[in-house]
């Protein structure tokens, strides 16, 4: 399996070929969109895309975790991290392509 990943300017780019909007306009609205995003998730607020998914920051507590070289507890501090569910719809897309 090849992996190819989507840049903000090939995001940009199918704006505007979807859209229609300059390439100004579109690299704009996506770096509005992307903004928002990320200002919603640091406020701690989910973000829900229908038919895509939904992104939500989660806390996780403080645990003892190991170092696997020299076999040593280390403390892992609390930290909160990004969880993406992607929806049923994105799901059933991405395993559709193994039916082939």
């Amino acid at each position: 399996m090849v992996e190819k990943t989507v840049t903000r300017a090939e995001l940009s780019e199918a704006v505007y070929q979807e859209v229609g909007l300059s390439r100004n306009e579109s690299a704009d609205l996506v770096e509005a969109v992307l903004g928002e995003m990320s200002d919603a998730l640091t406020r701690g607020e989910s973000v829900k895309i229908s038919s895509f998914g939904s992104f939500s920051v989660r806390q996780k507590g403080e645990r003892i975790g190991r170092n696997p070289k020299t076999g040593e507890e280390v403390p892992i501090l609390p930290r909160k991290v990004l969880v993406f569910r992607p929806s049923h719809v994105l799901k059933n897309r991405i395993n559709a392509n193994l039916k082939d």
